[in-house]
């Protein structure tokens, strides 16, 4: 088979690498399509994870062949298969955190295209994906989801909907405020999943013109800051930080309401990252951040998509063709996705 291999910052290149032949409890999958990450870029063109290692971990895939012992998931099934590994067994799997699970632990956090630093598992641009924990892992796609949508919705739209699920539903139409598009498709995706979801007003606030424009087709009321961020805006009960910016995530805590909920979703990879302590104690901010819990969330935004109820592609996408993915990886896009 073949798979997408990152080989050096900048550089991606098509190998060989023997077909993966299931064991008790696995299957292999074939991909169908590959939607690009909003953390990918960043992967293949900075290299923040060593490599070599085969890329691509948003999967829509068909499978093909099962182990011994996989009695759920059959072959000839469309599935969608959560980013991170995990087992369905161990404390944290069975407490629903399957993003924590024990047997899978990484140092990135196990997951599909990420290499070693995610456990040395494949990635998903490739001819065939081995998946361990099938019955558990994988979870059967709906007929009406195509594709193109299905891979989108294992890490971004899922990244989406968890920073909005758990406010809307403890305070029903309440107001949501995106600060930043660092994470271009998770801060579009967060429109589209605060509006199915019954919020009130959605405000999206950045200084980049094709996502101020986009955010607006879906619904939003813009705000350009231009080149700096206030100190703060009108508050909001429900905010979401994608700034990479120190600036950019000051304002968003500072524009969370006292007792508010922020979910930031971009990655400060400095070893610090200073916050305004004082003042997020004061007001009693809830300030969440990490990895969306993909095999969590995935049944109930299946449901939501298979519904209509959010279409992921309502977010601006662009489609490339399996051959050519080495060449479009890294190109501009708000949404990438790589389909045979």
């Amino acid at each position: 088979m073949r798979h997408l291999v990152f080989v050096e910052p900048g550089r991606l290149e098509w190998q060989d690498a023997p077909d993966p032949e299931p064991g008790p409890g696995q299957a292999v999958v074939r991909p169908l399509a590959v939607a690009r990450c909003d953390l990918d870029p960043a992967m293949a063109g900075f290299g923040i994870f060593p490599g070599p290692y085969p890329v691509g971990h948003e999967i829509a895939g068909e499978v093909v062949a099962v182990g011994d012992g996989v009695t759920h998931i059959q072959e000839g099934q469309r599935v969608a298969v959560p980013f991170q590994v995990s087992c369905g067994r161990c404390t944290p799997c069975t407490g629903g955190r399957y993003a924590a699970c024990d047997p899978y632990y990484a140092r990135a956090g196990a997951a599909f295209g990420f290499g070693e630093s995610g456990g040395g598992h494949g990635g998903g641009l490739a001819d065939l994906l081995l998946v361990p924990d099938a019955d558990h892992l994988l979870v059967p796609a709906p007929e009406s989801i195509s594709a193109i949508a299905l891979a989108t919705i294992p890490d971004n739209v899922i990244d989406a909907y968890r920073t909005v699920v758990d406010g809307l539903r403890a305070r029903p139409g309440a107001d949501v405020l995106i600060v930043g598009g660092d994470a271009p498709s998770i801060s579009l995706y967060t429109i589209l999943c605060a509006r199915a979801l019954g919020a009130g007003t959605v405000r999206y606030v950045d200084n980049d013109p094709q996502r101020l424009a986009a955010a607006a087709d879906l619904g939003a009321d813009v705000i350009d800051v231009g080149p700096q961020f206030p100190r703060r805006l009108d508050r909001a009960p429900i905010v979401v930080g994608a700034s990479l910016s120190v600036d950019g995530l000051h304002c968003a805590i500072r524009s969370t309401e006292p007792y508010g909920r922020l979910t930031v979703v971009t990655i400060h990879f400095s070893a610090a990252t200073p916050l305004p302590m004082l003042e997020m104690y004061t007001r009693g901010i809830t300030l969440h951040t990490s990895r969306a819990d993909s095999r969590r969330y995935l049944p109930d935004v299946l449901e939501l998509v298979a519904a209509g109820t959010i279409d992921p592609l309502e977010v601006p996408t662009t489609l490339v063709n399996w051959d050519d993915a080495a060449d479009h990886w890294l190109e501009p896009a708000l949404k990438l996705v790589v389909t045979r």
